[in-house]
């Protein structure tokens, strides 16, 4: 079982605490991580292309020109879709489903993987005693220039902090801070772990991963 660091609010080493094995020691896959993103922004993408068909093109509906004797082919009103401002044919309408599916076990193994790779590399915290900090920016601007050291790898662009439920003092404290996003355990998924270069998790939250994705039923 993976042991790392238990680290407080000002960056100082307070213990030792033991990873669940099932979640960040599992086989990497980066096939299943790619395939996890894709899935991930394909369900976040709406429809927003539509366009108008023959019937709701504001033109007229009289017949172009009359049927017979005039050496053209017959034709009826010029909203047909070969005409110049006439309907398009097949288009977009606005109703598209772009959803995919992915079954809950890829997810799950998918998100175990990247876990995995990100403690390899050394880019997952686990910290304690976040929840007490006051709701302010200059707290939390401390606390991460406390977890990261300036010395011995360069500053990450994006850090993600795993919260173990809503804590409302830790987002106020964090919100205004770019380049710092939060989410809660229980809500963890592939593409949000690749899209932050470190990992800050609470102590509580591990707790919360266990009992979502480890549940006895998997």
């Amino acid at each position: 079982m993976p042991r790392v660091n238990l680290v407080d609010i000002t960056g100082k080493i307070v213990g030792k605490i033991i990873l669940p094995e099932e979640i960040f020691s599992a086989k990497v896959n980066l096939g299943l991580e790619a395939l996890a993103v894709k899935v991930y922004l394909a369900n976040q993408r709406t429809a927003g292309a539509k366009t108008k068909t023959r019937s709701e093109v504001n033109r007229t509906k009289a017949k172009w020109f009359r049927q017979k004797h005039t050496g053209r082919a017959r034709h009826g009103s010029r909203t047909a879709n070969i005409f110049v401002g006439g309907g398009v044919a097949h288009g977009p309408t606005g109703e598209q489903n772009f959803e995919l599916k992915m079954s809950q076990k890829m997810r799950k193994a998918a998100l175990f993987s990247v876990l995995t790779e990100r403690l390899k590399n050394k880019q997952i915290l686990i910290l304690d005693g976040l929840e007490k900090i006051k709701p302010k920016t200059s707290q939390m601007v401390k606390v991460l220039e406390n977890l990261q050291p300036k010395a011995d790898r360069p500053r990450a662009e994006k850090i993600l902090i795993v919260l173990p439920e809503k804590l409302d003092n830790v987002i106020r404290a964090a919100r205004n801070i770019e380049g710092v996003n939060l989410e809660q355990a229980g809500l963890l998924n592939t593409y949000l772990v690749l899209n932050n270069q470190q990992l800050v998790i609470m102590k509580e939250s591990l707790d919360i991963l266990k009992k979502t994705f480890l549940k006895k039923s998997q």
